[in-house]
């Protein structure tokens, strides 16, 4: 079968990562096509009771990271096959079935890549990798480079990714009658929107900190001083002191009223990609796509996460956006370019090569 032929299996064996089911199928799916393509079989295996896919060697020296899950709700992109010219659409083309496959590809014409090379794909990675975060971490640690295809940003590998960290505030206040005895209750609302200022407060633009107020629920009738107030904060960062500064202003924070209290769950998530994790494998990539005629390949630093913050964490060499050349990651016009997808290959090829012979 052909990479375009392959691609619209996976696509339209839709893989919201919610639906366990969903996922497993796309992994049995995935195993069959590598083993159509390879001559080392993949292996089905559960991970923290999700199921991942595992190709080559069991102590790489080379990992290619890829996921398998998308954001799509079944049935929530339609059509899930189209073809306009060169723009292929559908559920995860762009994020990122099609650069599993390119890495799949790449590894056709690299004899004995098993012996040193790991294909892995998961399926929570949407959702933070909470059940593979272990078995990347584990990896990682083992091996000299994680390369990760994520889509490409305009044909750029991405070289930086701002850290996440996600909290929840919770203020607890006393209830009391708004119009008869407001002064006997503590007005959570209030003492919630204090947090809200404190927070847009932390922004730092000059290391792109965001700290941003997201969902917010308090009270519950219209008569009756609120009692509970919970507010949920998404916060990112090139740098992991500016996540670790979020953190501690935020887990003290205190509540203007002395009898409130303040309760705050969560914390950082995945810490930033930087530039001193990236650059040696950025250059290479440079020189080999040099090597083979190609134009430079540019890099770019992003604010989404991705599962090469992890692997960074862990002290190994990691580039990331390795994958598609498109448009539209978790939008409705998310689509690829078909005509990208040979050079992308060659390029990925080349480069597992070079680094194989390091």
């Amino acid at each position: 079968m052909t990479f375009l032929a392959e691609l619209q299996e996976l696509v339209e064996c839709q893989s919201p990562t919610e639906d366990l089911e969903a996922c497993t199928r796309v992994i049995s799916l995935a195993a069959e096509i590598v083993n159509r393509n390879l001559p080392i079989p993949a292996e089905e295996r559960i991970e923290n009771g999700r199921p991942i896919l595992w190709w080559g060697s069991q102590n790489p020296k080379i990992v290619l990271l890829t996921h398998l899950d998308t954001v799509w709700p079944t049935d929530s992109y339609l059509p899930l096959w189209k073809v306009d010219g060169d723009k292929i659409y559908g559920p995860g083309t762009f994020d990122m079935k099609a650069g599993f496959l390119q890495a799949l590809y790449a590894l056709k014409n690299i004899e004995g890549a098993d012996k040193s090379v790991a294909l892995i794909a998961t399926t929570d990675e949407e959702v933070g990798s909470q059940t593979s975060r272990a078995l990347i971490e584990r990896v990682s640690k083992g091996a000299s480079a994680v390369l990760v295809f994520e889509a490409s940003l305009n044909g750029k590998v991405k070289t930086g990714r701002k850290g996440t960290s996600m909290y929840q505030i919770k203020v607890h206040g006393r209830a009391s009658h708004a119009g008869l005895d407001p002064e006997k209750g503590i007005n959570a609302t209030v003492e919630i929107a204090n947090v809200v200022l404190k927070m847009t407060a932390l922004e730092n633009k000059e290391f792109g900190t965001t700290v941003v107020p997201t969902t917010l629920h308090s009270g519950t009738v219209t008569n009756t001083v609120p009692a509970l107030a919970v507010l949920d904060i998404d916060s990112r960062s090139f740098t992991m002191a500016e996540l670790q500064r979020i953190d501690a202003a935020i887990k003290g924070l205190v509540p203007v009223h002395p009898e409130a209290r303040i309760e705050v769950t969560g914390g950082i998530n995945r810490p930033p990609l930087e530039l001193s994790s990236t650059q040696d494998l950025y250059e290479k990539l440079e020189a080999v796509a040099e090597k083979i005629g190609m134009a430079p390949i540019g890099n770019a630093a992003v604010g989404g996460a991705s599962d090469g913050n992890l692997a960074a964490a862990t002290g190994v060499a990691v580039l990331d956006g390795l994958g598609a050349v498109g448009d539209g990651a978790h939008a409705p016009h998310e689509h690829i370019l078909a005509s990208s997808i040979p050079a992308r290959i060659q390029l990925t090829e080349s480069f597992i090569k070079e680094l194989i012979r390091d």
